[in-house]
This record gives structure tokens, sequence and C-alpha cells, in this order.
């Protein structure tokens, strides 16, 4: 009788198996719980920095935002905006659309990108800034808004010559 009892059952070993099978499962559960709950932190945090601009973005790659002459952005963490950089308008020399690391014409985007950026090239300064974005048709959004910002700042700026 000894002897029987130590024999595996096959009914117990399916019912440990089967279990043993959801552990990737939950596994892969509370990963994405994590990864959701990182999200909802970086997102909390962009609303409180993102109250303080006229306009302002939001991605995983980057934060951009404007207020009168000046554009912020940074890298969005769950504990803060990390990066963060400032410019006024008047330091920018031209402001392009990347895709895939190549300029692109803002009126006539490609369909699909895979890299996505905006290039803010400085005055004086040979490599441009590159802002992130994970989406091509937002990006070309601020693509059109940043160009018409930086525009009206040179329409109202006084010229050097007399009129």
């Amino acid at each position: 009788m000894l002897k029987r009892e130590q024999k595996n059952h096959p009914f117990l070993n399916f019912r440990m198996t089967r279990g043993l099978l959801w552990l990737p499962l939950l596994a892969v559960f509370i990963g994405l719980a994590w990864a959701g709950w990182n999200e909802y932190q970086k997102l909390e945090v962009y609303r409180g920095w993102a109250e303080q601009f006229d306009r302002a973005k939001f991605d995983i790659y980057a934060v951009l935002g404007q207020k009168g002459d000046d554009l912020t952005w940074g890298k969005p963490t769950r504990k803060g905006i990390l990066n963060l950089q400032t410019l006024d308008r008047q330091q920018i020399e031209s402001i392009h659309l990347l895709v895939d690391r190549q300029a692109a014409n803002l009126e006539t985007p490609p369909a699909k990108a895979r890299r996505v950026a905006i290039a803010v090239r400085l005055l004086n300064v040979e490599k441009p800034i590159e802002i992130p974005f994970t989406d091509l048709d937002l990006a070309v959004q601020w693509g059109k808004f940043l160009e018409q910002w930086w525009r009206s700042q040179k329409r109202d700026a006084p010229s050097d010559t007399p009129p």
C-alpha cells in the first residue's frame, strides 16, 4: 500500500502542468500592469508641467511646450521631465520636418515613417536640435505651427532698413 501512494497519479501531473502554464501569463500580466502604471505616472507629471504653456505635446519620446517666445522640450519620466532645454524663437535659424533622418516637406509629407522628428537649427550652431515624435501626423501639425510661430516673429521684428 505504501508503494501505491508514492506512485504519481496522472491526473495530478496534468493539473500541475496546467498550473505551471499559467505562470508565464501571470508574469506577462504583471509586466503589463507595471508598464501601464509607469505610463500613467508620466502622463500625470506631464499634465502638471504642461499647464504653464500656451501649447504642449506629450509622447513617449519627448515633451514639447511653447509659451510666448519660448520653446521648451525634454524627456518624460515618471519622476519628472529630464534634460529640459529652452530657447527663444529669435535664436532659431530654421525649422524642418525630418522623416527617417531625411528632410521632408511639411505640406506633402510621406505616408509612413519609422523615425520622425522636428529639427530646429539655431543661429551660429552647426548641429540642429532634434525633437522626436512617435506620430507623423502630430509632427506635421507641430512643424506647421512652429514654422508659422517662428515666421510671425520675423515679420514682427524691426528691420535693419528704413521703410
